[in-house]
């Protein structure tokens, strides 16, 4: 039977030459905003060496989504500060990255962006475990390892004080991390920000680690957000590119200015429990112009249990609780008639006929938000098979979240303005 390739790894392949072929790489980030790659991007080194099958791609998104949950279902209180990956990477790679420039003078470093973390870390030199570019601290003429006595020691846990700077452990998925906590200049686009805290790695296990390092832009006291307060004043938003696209680009503004003017809001929710995760009040769904049926208790927030419903950049495909994703897929299902269902791994509403898919809505408190085809449906590259790119959330696992992913965020401007407690969403090609 012939391969179904997925046309973003044809798209991978037939770009996958150096960084200096693609004049848009050399592109330096202007202002407070700064590009955002996808790792398949010709601009990233994170990208497969070699095609996929269609298959493959899409089972190895997921197997990234099911670490991602697991991930997302640790957040506990004064476990959310710890400077960790987004989600176990199958490809090793992080899903969107950023270029951050650390030290004096500066080091580019492509890190992950991960708006359900809180803190940074960054590979450094002598790191036993780590890939082939780290920061070389002996350049840095502005690097600081902070002692046991900083006010920031107390922020991470289970510090430890062997030496005289203040370290500390932490596990995540298959990888086991060992950091001293430091300080350095970040310069993101043409913004320096002095004396910026972050974990120096010096030794990881494990394949679950972004190979350059994260940024973390949740809630916490050492995220990106607590650190620049004076100079972003808590807000940011991001447009995340299709990975279909040939262009690939999208773009993290950071700060209030140059925010869009026309965007609807939805209040942003908060869990003491959970502090660094984005909750938002997710209502309802509509499947064309009918309002699903799902049970109050699968949308409603909950403190004690973790329920409810947040905006991640980290998960690739939205995840629904089995009550609301049941009545979701049921009315797509009645609604694309004389079609046989098939499945796909994790996938169990797709088509290998062409088909006319209804609309998708979500219904947020003060917003609705229609998503469409490109958001809602992956294809093959022939068009020969169709999935509803969502599935239920993973009964052990975050089985009371819902969890509104990437793919369905792509192509529209999300800004989180946290003085105010509100979430903005607005549509805008990102690439």
């Amino acid at each position: 039977m012939k391969i179904l390739l997925f046309s973003l790894a044809i798209l991978c392949f037939s770009l996958s030459q150096g960084l200096n072929q693609n004049p848009k790489c050399e592109t330096q980030d202007q202002g407070s905003t700064l590009q955002v790659f996808h790792i398949y991007s010709p601009c990233s080194p994170f990208r497969p060496s070699k095609p996929l099958s269609w298959e493959e791609s899409v089972l190895q998104m997921q197997a990234k989504d099911q670490a991602r949950l697991q991930y997302l279902s640790s957040l506990e209180a004064k476990k959310s500060v710890v400077p960790i990956a987004s989600g176990r990477q199958i490809i090793q790679s992080p899903t969107y990255i950023i270029k951050a420039q650390i030290g004096t003078p500066p080091q580019t470093m492509l890190t992950a962006m991960d708006n359900s973390n809180d803190a940074a870390w960054i590979p450094c030199t002598g790191c036993v475990g780590c890939s082939s570019t780290v920061f070389d601290i002996a350049r840095s003429t502005t690097f600081k390892p902070l002692s046991c006595q900083s006010p920031e020691c107390k922020q991470v846990p289970n510090p430890t004080c062997g030496g005289a700077s203040c370290s500390f452990n932490m596990t995540y998925g298959s990888s086991t991390i060992a950091a001293n906590l430091s300080q350095d200049t970040i310069t993101l686009a043409t913004d320096p920000v002095p004396g910026y805290t972050f974990g120096c790695i010096q030794k990881a296990t494990g394949s679950s680690v972004p190979p350059q390092g994260l940024i973390g832009l949740g809630r916490g006291p050492l995220s990106l957000l607590s650190q620049t307060q004076g100079l972003y004043q808590s807000t940011f938003s991001y447009c995340l590119p299709d990975f279909r696209s040939l262009n690939f680009s999208g773009s993290l503004r950071l700060g209030p200015i140059g925010q869009p003017m026309r965007i609807k809001f939805t209040p942003l929710l908060k869990n003491p429990r959970r502090p660094s995760l984005y909750y938002v009040n997710l209502v309802g769904i509509r499947v064309g112009r009918k309002i699903v049926d799902i049970p109050p208790a699968a949308l409603g927030f909950d403190v004690t249990t973790g329920a409810g419903t947040i905006i991640d950049s980290g998960t690739v495909f939205t995840r629904l609780v089995a009550p609301a994703y049941t009545a979701v897929r049921d009315e797509f299902r009645r609604r694309i008639k004389n079609a046989n269902v098939t499945s796909l791994g994790g996938f169990d509403t797709c088509y290998s006929a062409p088909i006319v898919a209804p609309t998708l809505t979500f219904l947020f408190a003060g917003m609705n938000v229609t998503l469409p085809p490109d958001n809602l449906l992956i294809h093959s590259t022939a068009g020969s098979i169709t999935c509803l790119a969502m599935a239920a959330a993973p009964e052990n696992v975050n089985s009371v979240l819902n969890v509104i992913a990437n793919m369905q965020q792509q192509n529209h401007r999300i800004l989180f303005d946290v003085p105010n407690s509100r979430l903005g969403v607005a549509r805008e090609l990102c690439t």
